[in-house]
């Protein structure tokens, strides 16, 4: 039987690039999971085994946010996305900020607020390999701070699912 992997909230990594984010930001949090042998080592492929081809509850939740925002004028995530493609890469909607050894980069500033997801690959504590997701969110006024207020708990979900789906894939 295969043992199930499983994302767990663990303390942001003080190593990230994002670090001098952290102060002062309006959503501040990191997940990690165990992955299985055989996974990649490529950054890249697995941030796209988890952004990439999302559970259909995922690509729902993303389809009602993008149609609530465009009442208030914030671009739609296939708008942020394809004005990120025009530039370079994208890994599902999100445009890559940066890449380096064991780190990339990905998010977008907006009126409403910055978000900043930084992926790493690292040693776990049992040995193993574990990938660690971090986000980081600065709201810019009343419409950031009250839109993370309701996605904030779908985004936990959101993290933890995409990290389990890199791991459910062995990428």
């Amino acid at each position: 039987m295969i043992k199930a992997h499983k994302a767990h909230e663990i303390p942001v990594p003080s190593d990230s690039i994002l670090a001098p984010l952290y102060k002062r930001a309006d959503l501040l949090d990191a997940f990690a999971i165990q992955l299985p042998a055989g996974a990649s080592d490529d950054l890249e492929v697995l941030a796209r085994a988890g952004f990439e081809r999302q559970a259909w509850w995922i690509r729902a939740l993303t389809r009602v946010r993008d149609m609530i925002m465009a009442t208030v004028g914030v671009k739609s995530s296939r708008a942020v996305g394809i004005a990120a493609a025009a530039r370079g890469v994208v890994i599902g909607f999100f445009p890559l900020l940066s890449k380096r050894a064991g780190e990339l980069v990905m998010g977008a500033d907006d009126s409403h607020l910055d978000f900043r997801l930084a992926i790493q690959l690292r040693t776990g504590a049992a040995g193993g390999r574990e990938l660690v997701v971090v986000s980081v969110v600065h709201c810019h006024n009343l419409l950031g701070r009250t839109y993370l207020a309701v996605i904030k708990p779908f985004h936990r979900v959101i993290a933890r699912a995409s990290l389990e789906q890199v791991a459910s894939r062995s990428v």
